[in-house]
């Protein structure tokens, strides 16, 4: 949601772009605003998956407000992943200015070091892949979103916790199907 508003530049995107190049995090009541907007689409009718969100414990109140009022029981998944690790995957990135294919470094390197498989195009480093900005977001989750999962034990939303590291995104996605099958959940 947040980058498409950078990509349509419009006045919300310029804020988000910008505090994303330093960093920092968007406002909770601007993201709270985004989510609500977005889980209102017919597409999310019969569910959804929200991913960065919430981070703070205000956003988790809006949303499991927001949750009751539309009937839904959620479920949190929690991707347990070592913090040095993910800066290396993360800061590895690389990414097409033309056709914005990802690469990585460390798993999904393109045929030629620095160069679009698809396109020729010299590939970049987002500003929020930055070793720096990433390790901004960490200390903002320890700081931020680490309490939620107390906050979300404590009202009885059902959690369940997978081993993110050094796992494909597939086996994490086979994981997280699994372990939300066992606890009576469904994923479409």
């Amino acid at each position: 949601m947040l980058r498409h508003h950078i990509e349509l530049q419009n006045s919300i995107g310029r804020d988000i772009e910008g505090r994303m190049r330093a960093g920092r995090l968007v406002s909770d009541d601007l993201v709270n605003r985004l989510v609500e907007e977005r889980i209102q689409q017919p597409d999310c009718r019969d569910g959804f998956i929200l991913d960065g969100y919430p981070r703070t414990l205000n956003q988790a109140a809006v949303l499991r407000d927001l949750a009751v009022a539309r009937g839904i029981d959620p479920s949190v998944v929690y991707l347990v992943v070592d913090h040095d690790k993910l800066v290396a995957r993360l800061s590895g990135r690389r990414q097409c200015p033309v056709c914005g294919t990802l690469y990585s470094r460390l798993t999904n390197p393109p045929k030629a070091p620095g160069v679009c498989d698809l396109d020729g195009a010299t590939l970049v480093t987002r500003e929020d892949d930055r070793e720096s900005v990433i390790r901004e977001r960490l200390e903002q989750y320890e700081l931020q979103t680490r309490p939620l999962l107390e906050y979300f034990q404590r009202v009885g939303v059902a959690m369940v916790e997978i081993q993110g590291a050094g796992a494909a995104p597939g086996a994490i996605t086979e994981s997280i199907c699994e372990k939300l099958a066992l606890s009576g959940r469904t994923v479409k």
